[in-house]
C-alpha cells in the first residue's frame, strides 16, 4: 500500500459489524458476506484505525502502545488496512478537516 495512504482517515462502512468475543473480533460485511477474524491485537488496532483523525494519527497511538519498531508496525498497519480494505471491511477517506 502507498505510504501516503497515511494521511488520510481509514473508516467502518455503513454495512460491517464488529463483534467482539473474549479478546478476539470478527468483522463481517453484511452486503457481501465478507467475514475477516482479528486476534487481540488486531482488534486493539482496528478500534486505533477507525477512532483516529488520519491513518498517520492511529499509527502514532500504536507506537507509544506497542515495543515495536516504526517500520514494521507501519507495515503492519499497512497490511491490515489493505486486507480490510479488499474485504470491504474498512473504506480509505479523505482526512476530515481541522477546525
Amino acid at each position: 500500500m502507498d505510504q501516503s495512504i497515511f494521511a488520510h482517515r481509514v473508516i467502518q462502512p455503513a454495512g460491517v459489524m464488529l463483534r467482539q468475543m473474549d479478546d478476539e473480533s470478527v468483522l463481517l460485511n453484511l452486503d457481501t458476506g465478507h467475514y475477516y477474524g482479528l486476534d487481540d491485537v488486531g482488534t486493539h488496532l482496528y478500534g486505533l484505525i477507525v477512532a483516529a483523525p488520519t491513518l498517520d494519527a492511529a499509527f502514532d497511538a500504536a507506537q507509544r502502545e506497542y515495543d515495536v519498531s516504526a517500520d514494521a508496525l507501519r507495515d503492519d498497519i499497512s497490511t491490515l488496512v489493505t486486507r480490510l480494505v479488499e474485504e470491504g471491511l474498512l473504506e480509505i477517506c479523505d482526512a476530515e478537516p481541522a477546525g
